[in-house]
């Protein structure tokens, strides 16, 4: 399941490209989060680069993709707190169903949300690295 960008989107002029990137001690358990549970692409992969392993993820013509690296001879730790969120707003019902179900087969359980107003339409998964994702059952209207 495709989360969080038609895969036909098109791209506006300066319309400004967004990378969250953070570091992990587990590359390999959080591309099985976040492609096989939330579908995500891998759109490159590095080894080395500079003393770093990375993998960058999302969906072709996205305006934002997700980069997970591991710095040779660091510890990253895990997420500082619970409420540390990605949140993809899926307002159509079935793109939402299915986004909750395919995190479901890839064998992650949905978790409470520190925050209760997440739960309220929407569904948190907690990564391997205790990081957070919401799939939001909303339109975003901001």
């Amino acid at each position: 399941m495709k989360v969080g960008c038609d895969a036909k989107a098109v791209e506006m002029p300066g319309f400004p490209k967004m990378r969250v990137a953070r570091p992990s001690d587990d590359l390999e358990a959080l591309l099985r989060f976040y492609r096989d549970g939330l579908g995500l692409q891998v759109l490159a992969r590095f080894d080395d680069h500079d003393g770093f392993d990375g993998i960058i993820l999302g969906q072709p013509n996205a305006p934002y993709h997700l980069e997970f690296t591991t710095a040779h001879g660091e510890v990253a730790g895990r997420a500082p707190t619970d409420d540390n969120l990605l949140v993809f707003y899926l307002p159509d019902q079935t793109m939402w169903e299915d986004a909750v179900a395919s995190m479901k087969s890839a064998g992650f359980d949905p978790i409470p949300s520190f925050n209760p107003y997440w739960d309220r339409v929407g569904v948190t998964f907690q990564d391997p690295d205790g990081y957070r994702v919401v799939l939001q059952r909303a339109e975003w209207s901001r």
